[in-house]
């Protein structure tokens, strides 16, 4: 399918020095937050600072809370704020982002299903997400139906979508031309952004699904305020995106899947790339292979999954197996790019959560006796995250 050359219209919220929308963005991600603490992260002082909030409240951009309402937001990781002023006043108030002036729609196509959903300006939930099988895989059936779910979707008594964030797992261009999607087959360039927009009415930029999820956390989830930050994700594939300080490493080749090959297992099986021990061993298809060998009859993921749950010996023992290596995974992302924390997630972390000491041992190994200790945590998965993180990105673009 060719491609538009022409850019898409994306919207904006508004348009000021780049000081002012660093502190759009950072009253987003640390607040409610208070005028002192923020002139301090930015480096600005207080009248310059007052200047700046002063615009974005005049905009509606953002709003003062009332008097007495304490800052409650995360700030930075490491960071005191510090009255530099010397002398006693009223509190001051916070500040926080007007979250119910506009809406986004997050999609996020996956091995299989679409799942839509709707957030506000600072990406909390709106209404119940929507999840469908995929039956055609071809282009034009894929916007069709996400045309169709994002109209089901749109909640009628809330402000009409601003702009929808897409995401998937593969290679994306300019957000959005799509050069490389393995779960849908598609074998040219497809330019989605300007499909869905097209379909919809609405302004729709295209990402990738680990680096939305990366950059959600960062901004609304758990890795507010921490400076180096990785995820990892197990399931139909192996993934692996790092960010700093709240936003995504860029690299033109991070997402054809460089680490679903790293060595973590040399006793380990082959991949269909005929390596021995990669990190292709975490993924669905791999465990499944591997739990038939050692029951000795063709079993299925989630055959796996159901004898894991019901604490059968050879099952848990494989996702002893399994956890151990991805435990080694994140002492190799540890000791190479030094992320304060990693968050593991994916449609099969679930065996993660159930073997958390096997990570740790796994981690361990790799890992030098007086290195700081690796802090890893495994959030419930759910599609919806997904789906409202690939809107987070929407709204990323929206603010800056």
């Amino acid at each position: 399918m060719e491609t538009n050359s022409d850019r898409l219209d994306f919207p904006h919220w508004f348009s000021k020095s780049e000081t002012t929308h660093d502190v759009a963005r950072g009253i987003m991600q640390y607040g409610p937050i208070a005028r002192t603490p923020l002139a301090q992260i930015f480096n600005l002082s207080q009248g310059a600072l007052s200047r700046i909030t002063s615009d974005l409240i005049y905009d509606g951009v953002i709003e003062e809370l009332p008097a007495g309402v304490a800052q409650s937001g995360t700030l930075p990781q490491g960071f005191t704020a510090h009255d530099t002023s010397g002398r006693r006043g009223r509190p001051q108030t916070a500040l926080r982002i007007r979250e119910h002036e506009h809406t986004f729609i997050g999609v996020n196509i996956h091995d299989g299903a679409i799942t839509v959903s709707e957030v506000n300006t600072m990406c909390r939930p709106i209404g119940a997400d929507l999840t469908e099988d995929i039956d055609d895989r071809s282009p034009d059936a894929i916007v069709a139906q996400i045309a169709r779910m994002v109209h089901t979707a749109t909640a009628s008594d809330m402000p009409a979508p601003t702009a929808i964030g897409l995401s998937l797992g593969g290679h994306i261009e300019d957000d959005r031309v799509v050069t490389f999607a393995p779960f849908l087959y598609w074998d040219s360039a497809v330019d989605l952004g300007a499909l869905v927009q097209h379909a919809t009415g609405i302004p729709t930029m295209v990402f990738n699904d680990l680096d939305s999820t990366l950059l959600y956390e960062c901004w609304f989830g758990d890795a507010i305020g921490i400076p180096r930050f990785a995820i990892i994700t197990m399931g139909a594939g192996v993934g692996y995106s790092l960010s700093d300080h709240g936003n995504p490493i860029d690299n033109p080749d991070k997402s054809y899947g460089l680490a679903g090959h790293v060595l973590i297992d040399p006793e380990g099986p082959r991949c269909s790339s005929g390596h021995v021990g990669c990190s292709q061993c975490l993924t669905s298809d791999s465990i499944a292979e591997e739990y038939s060998g050692i029951v000795g009859r063709e079993t299925t993921f989630e055959e796996f999954a159901h004898d894991l749950e019901m604490n059968r010996p050879q099952a848990r023992r494989l996702g002893e197996r399994t956890c151990f290596r991805l435990g080694v995974l994140v002492a190799t992302v540890a000791n190479l790019a030094m992320p304060s924390q990693v968050l593991i997630s994916g449609e099969s972390s679930f065996i993660a959560k159930k073997n958390r000491e096997f990570i740790r041992k796994g981690i361990d190994v790799y890992r030098h006796s007086q290195a700081a200790p690796v802090s890893f945590t495994i959030p419930d998965f759910s599609w919806r995250l997904w789906s409202d993180a690939a809107a987070a990105r929407a709204i990323a673009a929206f603010i800056s």
